[in-house]
């Protein structure tokens, strides 16, 4: 991981929080982690992908893939789409309209 980041040009921290998701890299460093491991950008993030449940709701994926918002924005729209789903469902359940 040491060598990767001195080869990219970034920090060994930095490397190590797009690694956990914690932050997400910039093009720029996205092209040159790809380049430094013979593989594309698309397939990093391909890579990446695969590792999302096969039922992970639409609107999920497209929250996580937005490169617009940060982190913790992200987080905090699906927080509120799973609850917003969840109150959807137990009232159905209960036989309740929902509008």
């Amino acid at each position: 991981m040491r060598q990767l980041a001195a080869l990219v040009g970034i920090s060994n921290p930095y490397l190590s929080q797009i690694e956990r998701n914690l932050r997400e890299p910039s093009d720029r460093v996205l092209e040159a982690i790809a380049e430094q491991l013979h593989l594309s950008a698309d397939v990093l993030t391909a890579e990446a992908r695969r590792d999302e449940p096969e039922d992970l709701p639409e609107m999920v994926r497209h929250i996580r893939r937005d490169p617009d918002l940060t982190k913790a924005q992200r987080l905090a729209l699906e927080e509120m789409y799973e609850t917003f789903r969840d109150v959807t469902r137990a009232k159905r359940r209960r036989g309740t309209r929902t509008e």
